[in-house]
Order: structure tokens, then sequence, then C-alpha cells
């Protein structure tokens, strides 16, 4: 295992203030937030538990929308996310597992790459979602780059199958993505001589770059500098 399933840390969030301006629309069999002018380079967002429809999200796909790509966040939680007041996972989970949540995720992107004539397709993935980026970096998809902070679920076995660059923002204090674990991650994506980039922020914990509060500047700072890379490292791969 590269990381820990999800837990109760993933059920703490700060919601951050601000307005979007996407829309939520059906795409490709989803409900979908949609940003940005639609163009050949697409970043597509794979959420935590919180779901497609939360504040922070939409917030951060606007952020890349800014940067030039047409972005969408999908709902790969069909309507069932945290904001509702899931307070026992061990009760969610079993609605959302890999065998469950991948061909959600699989059957959205074909039809993307199938509608839309793309230079470019990053994935972002936060926590939950992070693992299905993973599993779509690999040499059978359209992918060209992925993007994960504190990421769970992740298997050592998805990846070694890595063949595309990846990004990986990891936070001090992770229960889920430990020091361990975020070391034998490094080491087998050395091991494959894999494009990668993984970033250890002090002072903050698991879910700072989707649920941290900006109200402290040690998260405020991470927060904003892993999105930032996140944006930086798709547009080195999208030129």
């Amino acid at each position: 295992m590269a990381s820990h399933p999800p837990s109760t840390c993933c059920l703490q969030s700060t919601l951050h203030e601000g307005t979007p301006v996407g829309k939520h629309v059906e795409l490709f069999g989803l409900n979908t937030y949609v940003t940005g002018e639609e163009s050949d380079k697409v970043v597509v967002i794979l959420t935590d538990i919180y779901g497609n429809k939360y504040n922070n999200a939409l917030l951060i796909a606007d952020q890349f929308a800014k940067a030039g790509y047409y972005t969408l966040i999908p709902d790969i939680l069909k309507g069932d996310d945290c904001v509702s007041g899931v307070t026992d996972l061990q009760k969610w989970f079993p609605y959302h597992t890999s065998e469950i949540t991948r061909p959600i995720v699989e059957s959205f992107l074909e039809k993307l790459t199938s509608s839309i004539d793309t230079k470019f397709i990053g994935l972002v993935g936060y926590c939950f979602g992070a693992k299905y980026v993973v599993q779509q970096l690999t040499s059978s998809t359209k992918i060209t780059a992925g993007a994960l902070a504190h990421p769970s679920f992740v298997t050592l076995e998805e990846v070694a199958a890595v063949t595309k660059p990846i990004l990986i923002s990891a936070a001090e204090e992770d229960p889920l993505f430990t020091d361990e674990l975020r070391k034998q991650t490094e080491e087998k994506l050395k091991e494959i001589k894999a494009r990668y980039q993984i970033d250890l922020f002090s002072g903050v914990s698991h879910g700072f770059a989707a649920r941290g509060d900006p109200k402290d500047p040690v998260v405020k700072y991470a927060k904003e500098k892993a999105l930032f890379d996140q944006i930086h490292w798709f547009n080195t791969f999208s030129a």
C-alpha cells in the first residue's frame, strides 16, 4: 500500500470563501462542474469525499480555468458526498469502492477524449480521488500528466504502473500518506524511472490542499503553493 484508506481526518474541513464562476451541467453521464473556455487543454479534478459541489473544489477549478485550462469536476460519487453530514466512513466506503468508482471515472474520461480533440489532459486528485488519477497515468490512456495532494487508497502496484508525469504534494502530518509510505512511493518512482516531483509541506496535515484553513499562514502558504505547483506542472507538459 502506497497510502492508507481515508479515515476520520478526511472529515475535517474549513469552507473557503469565494464565489465560483462556473456552472454545473450534465456531461458525459455525470453532473459536472464546468469552468473556463472550452479548449484542447483540459484539466479534470477527481475530488475527495466532499464531492463536486463543495465550494473549495470549485474555487480550485476556477484557478485552473484562469490559467487557461478547460476545467471539469465530474461527480464521481454520484451525489453521495460527505457535505451532507456523513460521519461514519465505514458505512460510506462500501458504496464507493474501486470496483464501483473506477468504471465511473474511466467512462467519463473515455467519453471526454472521444468527444473533444484534446492536446493535453491533466488529472488532479485530492485524497479519495488521487487513487483514480494514479490508475490513469499508464501507457494505455490518453492522459498527459497527473497531480495528487495527500493521496489515500493508492497501492504500490498502481504506482509501479505509472508511465506519465506525476506530481505529489504531501503533508508533514498525514496518517494516510505516512513518511514510510511516501518514501516507498518515492523509491518505486525512482525504480521505474518515472518523471516525478514529490513535495513535503511542513506544519500542515492531511487535507491541507483542498480543505485547509487559509487563516493559518502556514496552511495558506502550503495550500497556495500546492496549487501553483500543479498549474506549473501542467504548463510544463501542455506547452
